[in-house]
Formats: structure tokens, C-alpha cells, sequence
């Protein structure tokens, strides 16, 4: 394994922290040009502030790193509280890209809270998760698989049912050769992204990868196939070879030939290896595309 347990969470002390006139600007400011920030002004004789405040940390606590939060004691920051016109406690603002761009006055329910806070961490975006999936992706198809492993995990740890993530960790079993590992992490995927394209995808290349591993000598097929065209059952072994050994358009015109001479041997078998080779490859793909062409064109001639 990869060591996958070793990338903690984003520590609360970066999300939340008490600010001053000193530091606002730091804090609140420019923090917010990353993410949006909220300001909490509040005062330790205020009730209501006692209950508002743990409610907007727990659900910036929730947003894991989507949104920080800033928590500004008016009695020691007047002039602060005096230029946001802060007139009465607890008064809330939040600022994104430097700017002020919400705000409440009051203890609001915890319902209306988690829907302050998701609005904000909707309008930061996703905290560069996609930058980060893209990286591990680029990682992985460079062959630097621990380090794909790790960024995948820890975007995991960020967001726990992100199906290319989840998909990308299992490809990094694939690619060090844990069939067996892969085949169980694809299985015991999250119930939200179990049926996601990404789990469908690699489960398809899961299978393939088994079918390789008892796939003939590639030339042995090919003397068989130019020996008797009809021979179904080595064309059908061929283009698990050619696929195997990564000639996957070959392997698609052989499958395809088979389904023309016969589309109902072995059950649709050709068919069905078709459909399985498309979706464990990208749907734009020009393979993809142009192999549904022609199979739709024998299907409904």
C-alpha cells in the first residue's frame, strides 16, 4: 500500500482563529482572496454569541477547508467593529476576494447557518481539488504512482465520495500489479459513487486486466484466424490479446469483425467485450467513438 492513512486533515487551528486590528487585514483580507472568509464579532458578556459561534465553526469545520473563519472580540477591536458598522452582537460578515459579500446580525437556526456557510464554500469553488485530481492524474500517467497515490488520497480525505479520486487510487493498484487489491477497493466503494462513470470505467478495465493474464500468444491467434476466418473462438482470444498487450483499436476491429460474421456467438460475447473495452476507456475517446459507430451501423442495418 501506499501509506494512504498518513495524510491527515486540514488542522482546525487553520480554519479558525481569533483575529485583531493588528492582523485583520492578514486574516480576513487577504485570506479571502483563496477562499471566502467569515467574521464572527462577538464579546464575552454576549449570550446569544454562545451559541452562534460553536455553530459557525462546526459547519466551517464541516466545509473541511472550503471556507476559513475569523472571530473578532469587538471590546478589544472597537475600531474594527466601528468602520463594518458593527451596531450589535453577534454581527457576522463574510469576505471573499477582499470584499464583503454576505452577512447577518443575530443567532440564526442551525439549518440557516449550514446554508450560509455552503453558499460561501459553493462561491470559492472547490478549494483546487480539481487542480489536485488533474496533478495526480498527470502523476500517475507519468508513472510516479506513490506520489498519484498520495495526492489522490488526500483529496479523498477533502472530499471522501469524489469518484475520480476514489477511481484514480484504484488505477494506482493496477498499475503496481494488486489486482486482487484494486478489484476489492472497486467493490467497496462508497454507495454515492458506487455507479459513478469513473467506478464503472475502472471496473471495466479490472476485468480486462484479468482477461490479459490468460490471454494466447498473440502471432499462434492470428495463424489461427488467417487459417480459418470463422474460427470464432480465436478471433475472440485475439483481440483479448491484442487488447492485452495494448492494441486496443486492433482489438476492436477484430471484435467488431466477429460481430458481423456471427452477433450471436458465445451469447453476443463479442458485443459484450465491445461495451466493456468502451467503458473503460474515456467517452470522447476516438476509439470509443468511431467502434459505437460501427457497431450501431451492423446493429440497426
Amino acid at each position: 500500500m501506499f501509506g494512504l492513512g498518513d495524510t491527515p486533515a486540514a488542522p482546525t487551528d487553520d480554519l479558525i482563529k481569533d483575529s485583531s486590528e493588528a492582523t485583520f487585514m492578514q486574516d480576513v483580507i487577504e485570506a479571502s482572496r483563496e477562499v471566502p472568509v467569515i467574521v464572527d464579532f462577538w464579546a464575552p458578556w454576549c449570550g446569544p454569541c454562545k451559541t452562534l459561534g460553536p455553530a459557525l465553526e462546526a459547519a466551517v469545520v464541516a466545509a473541511k477547508g472550503k471556507v476559513r473563519m475569523v472571530k473578532v472580540d469587538v471590546d478589544q477591536n472597537q475600531r474594527i467593529a466601528a468602520q463594518l458598522r458593527v451596531q450589535s452582537i453577534p454581527t457576522v460578515y463574510a469576505f471573499f476576494q477582499g470584499q464583503p459579500v454576505d452577512a447577518f446580525q443575530g443567532a440564526l437556526p442551525q439549518s440557516e447557518i449550514k446554508a450560509f456557510v455552503d453558499k460561501l464554500a459553493a462561491m470559492g469553488g472547490d478549494g483546487g481539488l480539481a487542480e489536485a485530481l488533474e496533478a495526480a492524474e498527470a502523476m500517475l500517467a507519468e508513472g510516479a504512482v506513490t506520489d498519484a497515490a498520495e495526492t489522490f488520497a488526500a483529496i479523498l480525505e477533502e472530499e471522501p465520495e469524489n469518484a475520480g479520486a476514489y477511481a484514480g487510487l484504484v488505477r494506482c493498484q493496477l498499475a503496481v500489479g494488486d489486482l486482487d487489491q484494486a478489484e476489492a477497493m472497486a467493490t467497496a466503494a462508497p454507495a454515492k459513487i458506487a455507479a459513478s462513470a469513473e467506478l464503472e470505467a475502472i471496473r471495466a478495465q479490472i476485468a480486462l486486466t484479468r482477461q490479459a493474464a490468460s490471454a494466447g500468444p498473440e502471432a499462434e491467434l492470428r495463424a489461427r484466424v488467417e487459417a480459418d476466418p470463422n474460427d470464432h473462438q480465436a478471433r475472440f482470444d485475439l483481440a483479448q490479446a491484442l487488447h492485452a498487450s495494448g492494441k486496443v483499436e486492433d482489438a476492436v476491429d477484430e471484435l467488431l469483425d466477429l460481430f458481423r460474421r456471427d452477433r450471436e456467438w458465445n451469447d453476443g460475447a463479442a458485443r459484450t467485450q465491445l461495451f466493456t473495452i468502451f467503458d473503460a476507456l474515456k467517452p470522447q475517446d476516438p476509439i470509443v467513438l468511431k467502434g459505437r459507430r460501427k457497431l450501431s451501423s451492423m446493429i440497426f442495418v
